[in-house]
């Protein structure tokens, strides 16, 4: 699952998926990162529709599918929340979840897998220098309709959320973790507007 739904109003408002680093837009490296999933669900405004590839609204007939929370803006859990709904089945045992902000995040799915491979807890995410990034992380689908089903979604915060999970926390050593909510972010890790990059795509 991967929520791009935000305002980024730090940002100016800028479309977070449509910035690049390293060459590909944000979106299109949280589905790279997503492609051992048997269903994507992305979360965010109807235009995105048009950057994704054979995405449908429905959930029939493609991997990818495209919803957004209601009332829109309602941050990561309220997020969460519509990409459950979304998903075709609810068979699925596991759920990754990714903010579309972290362009490294990639590099952390093999280590969360092993996390919640190797004891029985609801979930695992990546905590750096002691901050938790709940939004990158692999969490038991069951426990999170549970968790889901006691809090109003709306506006609530993923920690209120993740509080009532059994999860292992995985040391980000390397900074698969950081995000781009600022100006200075997006500039420390090298992201430019897709427009900046056909300019100059060196």
């Amino acid at each position: 699952m991967v929520l791009a739904g935000g305002r980024a109003t730090r940002l100016g408002g800028a479309s977070k998926a449509s910035l690049v680093v390293d060459g590909a837009r944000l979106l299109d490296r949280a589905l790279a990162a997503s492609e051992r999933a048997r269903t994507v669900v992305a979360v965010g405004p109807p235009e995105l529709a048009g950057v994704l590839p054979g995405a449908t609204t429905g959930g029939a007939g493609s991997r990818i599918v495209l919803t957004q929370e209601d009332p829109p803006f309602g941050g990561p859990v309220a997020g969460l929340a519509a990409g459950l709904r979304a998903l075709p089945t609810r068979s699925t045992p596991w759920v990754l979840l990714l903010a579309v902000d972290v362009p490294h995040a990639a590099g952390a799915v093999a280590l969360l897998e092993q996390a919640v491979s190797r004891e029985p807890v609801d979930g695992a995410y990546l905590v750096r220098d002691g901050r938790p990034q709940w939004l990158v992380g692999l969490y038991r689908r069951a426990t999170l309709d549970v968790a889901l089903s006691g809090i109003e979604a709306d506006g609530a915060p993923m920690k209120r959320l993740v509080a009532g999970l059994r999860c292992t926390q995985v040391p980000d050593q390397t900074g698969w973790s950081d995000d781009i909510d600022t100006p200075a972010d997006a500039a420390r890790l090298g992201a430019t507007t897709d427009d900046d990059h056909r300019k100059d795509p060196r």
